[in-house]
C-alpha cells in the first residue's frame, strides 16, 4: 500500500511581500510604526520591514517572534503560560540554539493545513503586534 501526499506550495518572495504589506498597513491604521519578518518554514528569512521610526529593537522582536511561532507551529500570544514555572514549555528557551520569544506577535503561517512559515511582527504593544500579525494572514485568504 502506497501513500502519496498532495503537494503544497511554499511560501514565495510574493507571499512573504503580501504579509509584510498587510501587517504594515493594519499598523499604520492604528498609528503605530512597526517591524515585520517574515520567514519561511526553514525559517529563512523572506521579508524584512523596519521603518526609520520604528524602535531599532523592533527588528529582532519581530524576527524572534516569528521563529518562535514558526518553531512550535503557533500564535506566540497563545504560549505564554507555557513557558511560565510549571508551564509545558517552562525550560525550552534554553535549550535550543536562538532565543525564543513569548510575546504575542507571531502567528503561523500555514497553505493546505501545512506550516509554510511564520510572520512576526515589533513594536507595538503586544496585543496590536498580535492583531497585525493575524491581519496580514488575510493576504494569502
Amino acid at each position: 500500500m502506497s501513500t502519496t501526499t498532495a503537494a503544497v506550495a511554499p511560501l514565495t518572495i510574493d507571499d512573504a511581500e503580501a504579509l509584510v504589506g498587510a501587517a504594515r498597513r493594519a499598523a499604520e491604521d492604528a498609528g503605530v510604526t512597526v517591524s515585520v519578518t517574515v520567514l519561511d518554514a526553514g525559517g529563512h528569512l523572506l521579508a524584512f520591514r523596519r521603518d526609520d521610526r520604528a524602535v531599532l529593537i523592533s527588528g529582532e522582536t519581530s524576527t524572534r517572534k516569528a521563529y518562535t511561532a514558526l518553531q512550535l507551529n503557533a500564535p506566540t500570544a497563545d504560549l505564554v503560560d507555557a513557558v511560565q514555572p510549571g508551564g509545558l514549555f517552562h525550560t525550552l528557551p534554553t535549550a535550543l540554539d536562538r532565543p525564543l520569544l513569548f510575546i504575542a506577535g507571531g502567528v503561523p503561517v500555514h497553505r493546505d493545513g501545512r506550516l509554510i512559515g511564520a510572520v512576526g511582527v515589533g513594536g507595538g504593544a503586544p496585543e496590536q503586534d498580535h492583531g497585525f500579525a493575524t491581519a496580514a494572514l488575510q493576504a494569502l485568504a
